[in-house]
């Protein structure tokens, strides 16, 4: 089961959460959304700790933890 979900076509590519992320698992991915932006990812899920950074530095509510 995913831990942090994207809701990549409202992701705008600030990197905001890559760069709050104490495991270092959120990167921006190589897929783009329909408006051109890089869309972010988790690269392993596994290593998700849910402490839910992520979702609450990102200004365009664009991420969902799960616990």
């Amino acid at each position: 089961m995913e831990r942090v979900v994207f809701d990549e076509e409202r992701c705008k590519g600030c990197e905001l959460c890559t760069a709050v992320c104490p495991q270092k698992i959120v990167h921006m991915s190589d897929r783009f959304n329909s408006k051109g932006y890089r869309v972010a990812t988790v690269t392993d899920q596994e290593m998700c700790t849910s402490c839910t950074l992520c979702a609450r530095t990102c200004p365009d509510v664009v991420i969902s933890v799960y616990r």
